[in-house]
């Protein structure tokens, strides 16, 4: 039973609220431990005592369950991580969940996954939905890893579908201009063929996509998951079958989080509801500001678009998230002139944290992006993305009015 010591033995774990899941996963044995905060195991190795013990194959490694009990190195298994894990797919109510070292190695490791579960030496392809994060989309782009990529829109994915295609890529919200796809519908045209979503702008508290029959749900957990700047790390929440593979895969590579990030995100847990909910009543306040600025040209939130989207969002969001985007007038020398300008937020990459960044995705994020496919997604010279944080409200829109003013 999941909760075993921390709740009565009739609770249903998924019954539970989100914040109660939050605060409680992953610590159900520390009342039989006796302690109270997470205990955190740094050994890179493991005593030995039985031979026969330690004597398992790769597939019993990825099962996640022998290590547990008979530990033998940190790349195989490590308990802090694993702790992590049981509680991030109690958030996202899926059967399993994959940490890694960072987003982008979470990335390539579905897409590795994806390509194995074709079979070795036959053609693998991937349709994948525009706009994305741009290091995945530039991954995706360069042929690095062999994988065929199709470029689709949303309507367009069923027509895009190969009989080699092992994987339905896309982002909702998207980055960075807050772009919906409707998941049901996602999920609907891809028929048998799996979906990842990039789930990272909603977090689970905001969006479920498992709920509307995505196969992998990924985030990058540097980002809300951390939510304080100071870990990276990547983190997939899938079934059973997908999370082997992805843990041969991480045996493999090596792209494993480290225990101590996986401390921190699990630590950072029980606040991550507070943290959504409170910034996101913050971007709220400056989307509407920002409507009514005469030098900004578009503002993208979730919810402000069409009466389309605003549908799509009520049906699978709880919220229209902390991430919003603007375009200024002026093109690049504007947008730039804003981030130089701005005092209380921090002109940054990343997002997710407890304070405001401001990034301007053309010149950063989304670089590596080609040309012509930012220009047709909407990231344009004069588009600048915002992550609200924490900070009071009135305060920001001070701040952001006044680098406006400099424009």
């Amino acid at each position: 039973m999941f909760f075993e010591t921390a709740m009565p033995k009739t609770v249903e774990p998924m019954k539970l609220s989100l914040e109660t899941r939050a605060v409680h996963g992953g610590r159900e044995d520390l009342h039989d431990m006796g302690v109270h905060a997470l205990p955190i195991d740094l050994s890179s190795t493991y005593r030995v005592p039985d031979l026969a013990a330690a004597g398992i194959d790769l597939e019993t490694l990825a099962s996640g369950g022998h290590p547990a009990t008979t530990p033998i190195y940190s790349r195989l298994h490590n308990p802090t991580v694993a702790r992590f894990e049981k509680a991030f797919a109690g958030l996202e109510g899926t059967e399993e969940a994959v940490a890694f070292g960072s987003g982008m190695a979470a990335v390539t490791s579905v897409l590795m996954a994806a390509r194995q579960r074709t079979g070795n030496g036959k053609p693998c392809h991937v349709v994948a939905i525009r706009p994305l994060y741009g290091g995945t989309d530039h991954l995706l782009a360069s042929g690095l890893l062999g994988i065929d990529v199709s470029w689709a829109r949303p309507d367009g994915i069923r027509r895009a579908l190969r009989s080699e295609t092992a994987l339905v890529i896309l982002e909702t919200p998207a980055n960075p201009t807050l772009s919906l796809v409707d998941l049901d519908e996602a999920v609907e045209q891809a028929g048998t063929v799996p979906v990842m979503v990039d789930s990272t702008f909603a977090t689970p508290v905001l969006q479920n996509p498992a709920r509307h029959g995505a196969a992998v749900v990924l985030h990058s957990a540097t980002k809300f998951i951390g939510g304080h700047g100071d870990v990276l790390a990547g983190v997939v929440a899938t079934d059973v079958e997908w999370a082997r593979e992805l843990r041969k895969i991480r045996v493999i590579t090596g792209n494993v989080l480290h225990p101590l990030a996986a401390y921190l995100l699990h630590r950072g847990l029980p606040t991550l509801p507070l943290r959504v909910r409170h910034a996101q009543q913050g971007a709220e306040e400056l989307a509407g500001r920002l409507l009514r600025h005469p030098r900004v040209t578009a503002v993208h939130y979730p919810g402000l678009g069409s009466s389309l989207e605003a549908a799509i969002m009520k049906k699978q969001m709880k919220g229209k998230g902390t991430i919003l985007a603007f375009n200024v007038s002026g093109g690049f020398a504007a947008a730039a002139r804003v981030m130089a300008s701005v005092e209380l937020m921090t002109p940054a990459v990343s997002l997710g944290s407890v304070d405001t960044l401001i990034q301007h995705p053309a010149a950063l994020t989304h670089r590596v992006v080609e040309e012509g496919a930012r220009r047709e997604n909407g990231i344009s010279e004069s588009l600048l993305r915002v992550s609200v944080g924490l900070e009071d409200p009135v305060d920001l829109w001070a701040d952001l009015e006044q680098a406006l003013e400099r424009v």
